[in-house]
């Protein structure tokens, strides 16, 4: 049984950063897509990037935080990080990660989620 569980939320001025971790336990190998997604109430969930942990490509897919996210993991390939700088208050949402064999930027293919971590950013 896989389980998605991210942390790292918070609340946060304008111009700040925050570090975002998902860890994907039960895929039988470390080969396996991460997706970072974020969601406002009454709002869609959007994708904001992925990362393929069996080679570490990661693609960042939201024009608004290009250049301020990126995705990342750790030398185990068992923690996926989301970095967030120079924040802004329409960063404001709840961020999911989700998990899934191969990358997709469908949020309803992927299989696994986490429960979710608020993410507040105060002008």
């Amino acid at each position: 049984q896989v389980q998605v569980m991210e942390s790292g939320g918070g609340s946060v001025q304008a111009g700040g950063s925050l570090r975002l971790s998902c860890t994907a336990s039960g895929f039988p190998d470390n080969n396996y897509c991460v997706g970072w997604f974020r969601q406002t109430p009454g709002q869609q969930r959007d994708l904001v990037g992925t990362i393929y942990t069996g080679n570490g490509n990661a693609i960042i897919y939201a024009d608004s935080v290009k250049g301020r996210f990126t995705v990342s993991q750790d030398n185990t390939r068992r923690t996926v990080y989301l970095q967030m700088n120079s924040l802004k208050p329409e960063d404001t949402a709840m961020y999911y990660c989700a998990a899934r064999r191969l990358c997709s930027v469908i949020p309803s293919n992927y299989n696994y989620w986490g429960q979710g971590t608020q993410v507040t950013v105060s002008s």
